[in-house]
C-alpha cells in the first residue's frame, strides 16, 4: 500500500469537500439578503467581502446586515475581529466560515512600517558597501585569444542554430487594458485581488490575466501587492 499517495488523495478530497461546504454556507447566509444599493443578488468573494451580481458593488456583509446583540450598534473591524462601535463588545460574524478578517487601516500601517524598515536596512547596507568599496579596476578589453581554445568552444555552442524570437501565445490578452482596469478599481485603502471585477466571461483565464497585470504593475512601481495566506491585497503605491 502506498500510504503517502493515499494520504495525498485524502487531503485533496477533504479540501474539495471543504470548499463546497464553504460555498454552500455562503449561499445560505446570503440568501435572505440583497444589495442595499440596487437590490441585486449577492455572492461571497472572500472572507468578509461579498459582491452584488447586478451592480458589482463589494462590501462587508457583517457591517451592513448585522448588529450588536447587546446594544444594536454597528460592528466594525479591529485588526482581526469585529467589535461594536457603540459598546465595544465583541461581535461574532454570521458571515464568516472559517477565515479571518482584518482592519485595512491597521494593515496599511503595518505595510508602512515594513517599507520603512526595508528602507532603513537598504540605507545601512549601502553605507557599509560604500565603506568597503575597492578602488576602480581598469581591466581593459577582454582578450579571447588569451585562453587557448576558448573561441573554438564558443563557436561550437552556437553552430547550426538560427536566431529566433520567443513568442508567447497570449491571443486576446491586452496588458494595457487590464492595467487600466485594475487602476480604475483601486481604492484609497487596500482591496482584495478578487474584488477587482472580471473583464471576460472566462473566469479562469480572466483571473490569470488580472494576476499578470498586477505583477507587471507592481514591478513597474505603480501599485503594491501583499499576500497573507491565500489572500492577495492590492493597493496604491505610496509616494516617498
Amino acid at each position: 500500500m502506498n500510504i503517502i499517495s493515499m494520504a495525498f488523495r485524502v487531503t485533496e478530497a477533504v479540501t474539495v469537500y471543504t470548499d463546497r461546504v464553504r460555498q454552500f454556507f455562503y449561499e445560505v447566509m446570503l440568501l435572505a439578503h440583497a444589495c442595499p444599493k440596487c437590490g441585486g443578488g449577492l455572492n461571497m468573494i472572500a472572507e468578509g467581502r461579498c459582491r452584488c451580481s447586478a451592480c458589482a458593488r463589494a462590501f462587508d456583509p457583517t457591517v451592513v446586515f448585522q448588529r450588536c446583540s447587546d446594544c444594536g450598534g454597528i460592528p466594525k473591524i479591529e485588526i482581526r475581529r469585529y467589535r461594536c462601535s457603540q459598546c465595544g463588545s465583541d461581535v461574532s460574524s454570521r458571515f464568516l466560515f472559517d477565515g479571518l478578517v482584518f482592519d485595512a487601516v491597521y494593515f496599511r500601517a503595518r505595510m508602512a512600517e515594513h517599507r520603512e524598515r526595508k528602507s532603513d536596512q537598504r540605507a545601512r547596507l549601502q553605507a557599509r558597501l560604500i565603506e568597503s568599496r575597492s578602488l576602480p579596476l581598469d581591466a581593459g578589453p577582454a582578450d579571447l585569444e588569451a585562453v587557448p581554445g576558448l573561441v573554438e568552444a564558443l563557436n561550437s555552442l552556437i553552430a547550426g542554430t538560427q536566431p529566433g524570437v520567443l513568442r508567447l501565445d497570449c491571443k486576446g490578452f491586452d496588458l494595457s487594458r487590464y492595467e487600466s482596469h485594475v487602476q480604475a478599481h483601486l481604492e484609497p485603502y487596500p482591496i482584495m485581488f478578487d474584488e477587482i471585477p472580471p473583464l471576460s466571461d472566462d473566469a479562469r483565464l480572466d483571473r490569470i490575466c488580472r494576476f499578470i497585470a498586477i505583477i507587471f504593475m507592481a514591478n513597474a512601481g505603480l501599485i503594491e501587492i501583499q499576500q497573507e495566506g491565500q489572500t492577495i491585497m492590492v493597493m496604491h503605491r505610496e509616494a516617498n
